[in-house]
């Protein structure tokens, strides 16, 4: 399935990717309050402009050189060397193995579900032992949260086995 990505910024000017099966799919989450920061979990969102990923190296191709005639020599700008970037194929792969992982440390938290302000709050003060966790929030006690020095980060469903869709 082809993802529209989306370039995305909060009020806050957090910026992050946002992928969507299409223009229609963003524009109906956002009016849904579906669309939400990252970092600050705000809904204020604001599509950035952004440049399209196109594939067009098939237009750079040189043809092959006539009989007789050299190869044409290309070489990098002065002061940089060549860097070859991953095809299609080796960048599935690798976006795969950063899911599996991602996924894998989320795994390794604690669920406390609706606890989690309460249970971060004491982890915080020092009551009781750090541990990484991983619940539910409201964007209220997200902000409080924030606003109190305590780091937290939403986590998508997408990376969330047991509320994975």
């Amino acid at each position: 399935m082809a993802l529209k990505v989306f370039d995305l910024s909060c009020e806050h000017d957090h910026v992050f990717e946002g992928w969507f099966s299409s223009q229609d799919s963003y524009q109906d989450q956002l009016s849904q309050g579906l669309v939400r920061c990252p970092v600050c979990h705000s809904d204020q969102i604001t599509r950035r402009v952004s440049a399209p990923h196109l594939n067009v190296s098939h237009l750079r191709a040189e043809p092959a050189p006539r009989a007789g005639q050299a190869p044409r020599e290309e070489s990098a700008p002065q002061g940089r060397a060549a860097v070859a970037a991953p095809s299609g194929d080796q960048m599935t792969r690798l976006q795969a193995e950063v899911l599996r992982q991602i996924r894998r440390i989320v795994r390794q938290t604690d669920d406390v579900g609706t606890g989690f302000a309460d249970e971060a709050r004491r982890m915080h003060s020092g009551e009781i032992e750090e541990r990484p966790i991983r619940g539910t929030a409201s964007a209220e006690e997200c902000r409080e949260l924030v606003d109190e020095g305590i780091s937290i980060m939403p986590i998508p469903d997408i990376l969330d086995d047991d509320r994975l869709q």
